[in-house]
């Protein structure tokens, strides 16, 4: 691929730059041909890039954003007063070309409301979302959204999710018909409150999505589905639900096998089968929910993630450049919008 320029908020998240210096040291080391722009206090990444070997310092230019937005403020706020922080920054290198796309581990909120005002959406396109890939039987995955991005959704919105989810499934996840469904509280038509039932009226009646009709919670690691659409304050409880699932069975089977010697033996032996679905299952590997929607890829790490977990949005990152996603959302809502007329 040609050389690809990736802007990083160095400030953003719980553990900042502790964890992002070394996930983009591996990237760069993964990938000749990417660059980054490291947007953040300088003296602090000054005092790293001088310790890094010259050809991994030429790779790498240094923003001066002497502002940073934390994790518990105002988003209308950071909006307001934060143009000098190294979130806004990264933004205002997308808007400018002088970045391919953008990622940062920041304040979720500030991040949704910066990006909305600085990037704007792409035509046809109401409000960006938040999506992501969750783990499903038979090492499968589906793209789910909306994550959190917008927590009161009309039907036309979950409509044009629909149109973005499939996107993302043909584009990143190569597959030719993605089937679409939206969560619901129950499989059948007459289930549901007015916005999902005319959400899936109007996705019924497309002929550019593969609509399958609705799914239910537990059918969200069935694969059953490709694409599954719902409003942000659903998809945030779901997300967080199953992450802290996860993170549950982990300590239990570890605090069970410490119970006794049986327990250590048993353990030995059942410890090699469930690293395999912990593997499938573990959060990290699946950081990186994209802010779709917009003109440009903004890529939103979890607060609290590793170094192997920005990595992941790292690469995430990369993989929608690659792809051209933007290009390919603004080519579907335009077909849609055809069709329609």
């Amino acid at each position: 691929m040609s050389r690809l320029t990736l802007a990083l908020d160095i400030m953003g998240g719980d553990h900042g730059p502790h964890i992002i210096f070394p996930a983009a040291l591996t990237a760069l080391q993964e990938n000749p041909d990417l660059d980054f722009i490291f947007c953040g206090p300088l003296a602090l990444m000054s005092q790293w890039i001088n310790k890094q070997l010259p050809e991994i310092q030429n790779r790498i230019t240094l923003s001066d954003c002497p502002e940073s937005v934390a994790m518990d403020e105002a988003p209308a706020h950071a909006l307001r007063h934060k143009k000098n922080s190294s979130m806004r920054r990264m933004l205002d290198l997308i808007a400018n070309k002088e970045a391919d796309a953008c990622v940062s581990s920041g304040n979720t909120g500030a991040l949704l409301s910066m990006a909305y005002y600085v990037l704007k959406t792409l035509p046809g396109i109401d409000r960006p979302a938040l999506v992501t890939l969750v783990p499903t039987i038979n090492n499968g995955k589906v793209y789910f959204l909306d994550l959190g991005a917008n927590v009161n959704c009309d039907s036309e919105i979950l409509f044009q999710y629909a149109v973005m989810g499939a996107v993302l499934a043909q584009q990143i996840g190569h597959i030719k018909q993605p089937k679409v469904a939206l969560l619901n509280v129950g499989s059948e038509e007459i289930k549901g409150n007015d916005r999902v039932k005319h959400a899936a009226k109007l996705l019924s009646e497309s002929n550019n999505i593969n609509y399958i009709g609705y799914v239910e919670g537990n059918d969200i690691f069935s694969k059953n589905a490709d694409v599954i659409v719902t409003d942000g304050f659903v998809g945030n409880i779901a997300l967080k639900s199953w992450e802290g699932l996860v993170n549950f069975i982990i300590q239990e089977v570890k605090k069970a096998s410490q119970k006794n010697w049986i327990s250590k033996i048993v353990a030995k032996i059942a410890i090699p089968f469930f690293r395999g679905i912990y593997l499938h299952m573990k959060p990290d590997q699946y950081n990186g929910a994209s802010l779709i929607g917009l003109r440009g890829i903004v890529v939103k790490s979890h607060g609290n993630a590793s170094s192997e977990a920005f990595l992941y949005a790292i690469r995430e990152a990369i993989q929608q450049v690659e792809m051209q996603v933007p290009d390919r959302i603004k080519d579907k809502i335009e077909d849609v919008l055809m069709e329609r007329h």
